[in-house]
Order: structure tokens, then sequence, then C-alpha cells
């Protein structure tokens, strides 16, 4: 265990760019913080706001104790956390509604106010909020959080957390308790809940639904709505608030599509900006900031589309791992240069892997445009509290999410984790399917995937994945979409309890895995590059397969960056690049001019990958 002095300042920026208000504040930074390894801090209540002892260290929240940016940085298993800190509302704020959100604690949260329970939550990957008003002293408020996680428990939505205690394989170091942003903001009684924004490029119209909280049979509430384009005024609309939930949609007049006016699409991410004010007579009692993008994601006569158009997903696979944060980033800057540096290298999209990502990723790949293929972080293995907190927490990741433009795809299921025996098991099959269309119930706008990579049933684009690294194979294999389906990459069926092809997108979601060591870390791979120029030969091998194909429509490659002892990433873990971004965008592109002058020896033993290790 490494104790380490608290150097990281708080995390500053808005943890909600989707849902902004003005007035907030966070509650990153130093807290007190204790391990609980006899379970005893509830028995002995450690909440009160007298407090315990066993408060006898400290942590920079967000970062879990995992981690070296909390400061503490100890990997060992420890399942009962505990955190507190004191804080003050301020003057302004007297008199009105004080909600406090977590981002995500991992997995199971109580939240105690001053002695009194505020909030239960189970999920780690989800926001969860309280109001904590009536709770409130004047003065100084103490806050204390238990968070519990369940770290050999196989069958809890986990992801790449390892259930052993040293990483291995595919799976990495835990992450328990607050690895997301904390903050509190004020409200008036009558607030804005949230807001579910659908575009619509097809009838140039954008439908808004609201959620209004505190609201009364004798309030009389309007809401106003603006709609700008940079300093342009598009739309704006004034109506009353009748129920806690209203629709409306509203036309902009500005928008056409000749060319790409002012669609959202990963080489144009235009977006607009949306205020949200709700009104009681001349004050204006709540005020939200948000945006959204104009576009559309569809399946048109088996051809993926983006905005009307056939459009080719060139992915990459993103783990969203830190060497010093594990599951969180040390800096919003850092989740934008990893948006930055997966645009220069050619790719239009990342497939978000094994995790939920923070919201202010999303925003990046909003503003600066990347497509987001948004997938769960999975359990390994099936029971019915498995099919229950899984279930729960899906619902709640694409609430949080739906407002995304870049978010394309949804993908409950990878590879059949929580769904080990679904080729034989009807009830593991069913939830599946449950999945699937569960998903296409709260969201009709985008496709969804039954279950990436192998193993599928209902959905609306077959995924594969193929770790094959020899060109003539993989040639061979996606020439037509007979040899594609029928193929079977680590011992997988692409189909299973009956299903078959029904002309869907087929897409190659991960493949190439090549390693190539390139920093002090020592690790592992699905093929081996043994020099730069190796190893441009070698990714060339396996992405021109994927852009001649006649029947690809997009492929995602393996992977972004080394993550602990994986060294298959095009960057490093700490983001250097194993070789020239320029001519790593050219292979990715299909643009290379200039001819590599080595060919791999690839062993086709060799690189064959072990079905255990497959992602």
């Amino acid at each position: 265990m490494t104790e380490t002095n608290h150097t990281q300042p708080p995390r500053p920026e808005y943890p909600r760019p989707q849902f902004m208000r003005k007035a907030w504040l966070s509650l990153n930074g130093e807290w007190e913080f204790g391990f609980d390894d006899g379970d005893v801090g509830e028995q002995e209540r450690w909440y009160e706001a007298d407090g315990s002892d066993s408060f006898h260290r400290k942590i920079n929240v967000p970062f879990a104790f995992q981690s070296k940016l909390s400061g503490i940085g100890d990997p060992s298993f420890h399942d009962v956390v505990w955190y507190r800190r004191t804080f003050q509302i301020p003057e302004d704020w007297k008199g009105k509604t004080i909600l406090l959100h977590f981002g995500a604690v991992d997995y199971l949260a109580k939240v105690w106010v001053n002695g009194q329970l505020a909030a239960v939550h189970e999920g780690g990957h989800t926001p969860f909020h309280a109001d904590i008003t009536r709770f409130l002293v004047e003065g100084s408020n103490t806050l204390v959080v238990r968070a519990e996680d369940f770290s050999r428990d196989v069958t809890l939505p986990r992801g790449k957390q390892y259930w052993l205690e040293k990483s291995a394989s595919i799976f990495y170091t835990r992450t328990t308790g607050i690895w997301q942003s904390v903050w509190l903001e004020p409200l008036s009684s009558v607030h804005l809940r949230k807001t579910v924004v659908t575009p619509d490029i097809d009838r140039n119209e954008i439908r808004i639904r609201t959620f209004v909280d505190g609201l009364k049979a004798a309030d009389d509430i309007k809401l106003q709505v603006t709609v700008t384009y940079g300093n342009e005024v598009v739309a704006e609309d004034q109506y009353s608030v009748r129920s806690g939930e209203q629709l409306r949609t509203i036309g902009l007049g500005d928008f056409t599509d000749h060319g790409l006016g002012r669609l959202w699409s990963p080489e144009h991410p235009n977006l607009y900006d949306l205020e949200l004010r709700l009104v009681s007579g001349e004050e204006v009692v709540d005020e939200v900031a948000s945006y959204f993008g104009m576009r559309k994601v569809s399946i048109e006569d088996g051809k993926l589309c983006l905005n009307n158009r056939p459009y080719y997903q060139r992915l990459v696979l993103d783990q969203g791992y830190f060497p010093e944060g594990i599951l969180t980033a040390p800096s919003d800057d850092a989740l934008r240069r990893d948006v930055e540096l997966t645009k220069e290298m050619g790719f239009n999209g990342v497939r978000k892997h094994q995790k939920t990502e923070d919201p202010r990723f999303l925003y990046w790949c909003d503003r600066l445009g990347l497509l987001v293929w948004s997938e769960a972080a999975n359990a390994y293995d099936y029971s019915e509290e498995y099919v229950r907190r899984f279930t729960k927490e899906w619902q709640e990741i694409i609430e949080r999410d739906y407002n995304h433009p870049c978010i394309v795809t949804w993908v409950p299921l990878n590879e059949s984790w929580g769904i080990p025996n679904v080729r034989m098991d009807s009830r593991q099959q069913q939830h599946g399917l449950a999945m699937y269309h569960l998903t296409k119930s709260l969201d009709d706008t985008r496709p969804v995937v039954y279950n990436d990579g192998w193993e599928h049933m209902t959905t609306d684009l077959v995924t594969i994945h193929d770790y094959e690294s020899r060109q003539e194979v993989l040639e061979k294999r996606y020439t037509s979409v007979q040899s594609a389906v029928e193929a079977m990459p680590a011992n997988r069926s692409i189909f299973v309890g009956g299903a078959s092809y029904q002309g869907q997108p087929i897409l190659v979601s991960e493949f190439g895995g090549i390693a190539f060591k390139k920093s002090e870390w020592e690790g592992w791979g699905y093929s081996g590059a043994d020099s730069e120029e190796d190893f441009l030969v070698r990714l060339k091998a396996v992405v021109d397969p994927m852009l001649t194909s006649p029947v690809v429509q997009g492929y995602c490659y393996t992977q972004l960056t080394d993550v602990e002892q994986e060294i298959n990433g095009l960057l490093t873990y700490d983001r250097r690049p194993k070789a020239p971004l320029e001519m790593i965008r050219a292979i990715m592109t299909g643009t290379l001019t200039e001819p590599l002058s080595a060919e791999p020896d690839i062993d086709a033993e060799s690189t064959k990958a072990d079905p255990e290790m497959v992602r």
C-alpha cells in the first residue's frame, strides 16, 4: 500500500454537461476515509454527525482508493469503505431545495447527512441524487457515505474489474466506492428534473419532453424554450406547464439538408444550444442549459446509415482506463485528449468497452465529433439476482445518456458475458432477448446489438469478433455474407437459438489486438510485433481486409491504449503513440500511399487467440 500527498486539485468542471445549472458546489477533493473490513460501521454508527475515529485516512474524491490519484493506492480487497466530510451551504442558497448528486459509486451506496439517512443506491455505474434540505443545519454539515463492493461476486455487473486480487488476462484493477464527481445544487421548490430530446431530421423538428418536480395544482408556471445555433436564435416557444410531464415539438426553420446543413456528424459536429426556463409570473424559478445535435441513425435496405446516407464506421475499442486513476480520468483535459487522439488516428468512433463512461467524455464526443457505441459493464456469470441488478442499471444508463448525439448504438451484452450458456440455456437466451426489446422500448432511434461478438438472436447489427492476423484468411472470410456469418472465430457460432442472418449490416466489432511493447509495461496481445515497422505492416494486414470487404460495413480495432498487462494498444497506457499518428491514420482510412517495406512473419498457430482470452 502507498500513501501519497494529495496534490491533485478537485475536478472543477460541471459534471453533467447535458443539464447544466449556474449555481452549484463541487464536493470533490479531500475527504476523511476508512476501511471497514469487519463491516462494523453501521452497527457502531459511524454515520453519526459526531462521528467515529475510524476515518483515519484521507482520500482525494472522485478517485477510488485503489488508484494512485486517490492518495492511497491500495489494490487489495476492502469491500466496505466509508467517507466523511463537512460542508456549508452558501448564504444565497438559504430557502432553496438542496440536492446532493453522485456521478457514480461502486457498488452499493448509503448516504447520511448529519446522521440522517438521505439516500440508498445500488449500481456502480449510474448517477443518483437526494433532496437533503430537511437534514441541513446552520453552519457546518456532515456528509457520510458508506460504499459496499462485492469484489468476488462474478454475477455482479462489473465490467473488467477482476475478482482476484492481482490483474491478469483481460481483467484489471477494481474500482470501489466514489469514482465520479460529487456536487450540490440549489433549486426552487418547482424545478426541472430532466429532459428527453429527440431530433427528427426528416421533419426538421426537435421533440422535447420535460419533467417538472414540485408542481402544485394552483401554480401558474410557464416553460420558456430557446434554441440557438451560434449566436442566432433559431426557435422560441413558451407554454403553460399543466402536469409533471410535458411534450412539445419545435420546428427548426433554419434547418436544411443541402450538403450537410447543420446536421451533426463526426466530420461536422454541429450542435444547437437549448435554454429551458421555468417562469412564475415575472420570476425565473429554474433555468437549465443543454444542447442537442440533429442527426439520425438508421438501417435502410441493409445499409447502416448516418443522416440518411450509408456511413462506414471506423471504430476503436476504448476501455477508458488510466494509469493513475483507473476508471477515473485524471482531468477533463485527459478525456478531451483521448477523443482528439482517436480522431487524429483516423477513427470516427469508439466502442466504449465494458464501461459506462463519465458524461464529460460523452460531452467531448458530442462537441468534437466522435461516434460512441455505449456498452454496459457486464457480469461474468448468470443468476436471477444478476438479472435484477443489470436490468435496473441498464435502464438508468439509457436514461442518463439518451440525449447525447454521439451515441449511435446500444450494446447491453458483450461476448455472452452474464449469459455464458446462451447457446443452450433458454433462460439466458430469453434474457438477451429481453434486454434487446427493453432497450428498443426505451429508445427506438438507435440500433441495438443483442450480444456483441457472436451468439446473436434478434439483433439490429450482426457484429463479429475476429482476432485472426493473416491477411489472406481475413480476405477470404469476408468476401461474402455466407462466409462471414458461417465463420466461427474463437470457436463461437454467430447465431444461436435457431436465429439466422436476416439481412442486417455486418461489422467486425473486434479485431487486431497486435501487441507491441513500447514502454516499460510488460504484457500480452493477440499477435505480436517486434518493431515499429513490423507493427505497421501487421496493422495494415488486418485493416485492409475490412476496408476492401464487400460485406463489412464497419470495424472496431482493438484497442486505443495499452491497459495494465495488455500491450495491444495503438497508444501506450500513458497515451504515447506507438507509431506516427499520420501513418496509423493512413492505414485506418485506406489512404496509405507509401509502401511498407517489411512483410510480417506470422506463425498461424501462434496467433490464434486463446478462447479464454476473449474480451
